[in-house]
């Protein structure tokens, strides 16, 4: 069976992202020695609980010697919407923002809890 492969994206749709992506701000609701939380505003998305940021991220650093540095990152989205699974693009976007702005080039293990659009990643700094 031949499957043809569609690419839905448009430059119109990718711009939108672009500017979503863009208009994500956060602040720092913890720290600890060993942890970071911050909280997710996402433009158009909030809790629908306390009408607030939209997730948060939890940034947990482990230190193993001078030399290795492994970052494990959990990001959870709170808003309903952003679980639905035409959402998927929206919310690794987001999610990989979040990684770049956050956490930079170490080398980092991402949970992303999101509904359906859950999932998991590792990212090598190199």
């Amino acid at each position: 069976m031949d499957k043809k492969i569609v690419n839905l994206q448009t430059s119109k749709s990718l711009e939108k992202m672009k500017e979503l992506v863009d208009s994500l701000t956060f602040t720092k609701n913890f720290r600890s020695a060993s942890a970071e939380e911050w909280y997710l505003f996402l433009p158009g998305f909030q809790d629908p609980r306390t009408k607030g940021a939209a997730g948060k991220a939890i940034i947990h650093y482990n230190l193993y010697g001078t030399k290795e540095i492994f970052i494990n990152t959990t990001i959870i989205y709170d808003d309903p919407s952003l679980h639905q699974p035409e959402m998927k693009y929206i919310v690794q976007a987001f999610s990989e923002e979040v990684i770049n702005r956050l956490v930079g080039y170490a080398d980092t293990l991402l949970s992303v809890h999101a509904g359906e659009n859950s999932y998991d990643t590792e990212y090598l700094g190199g």
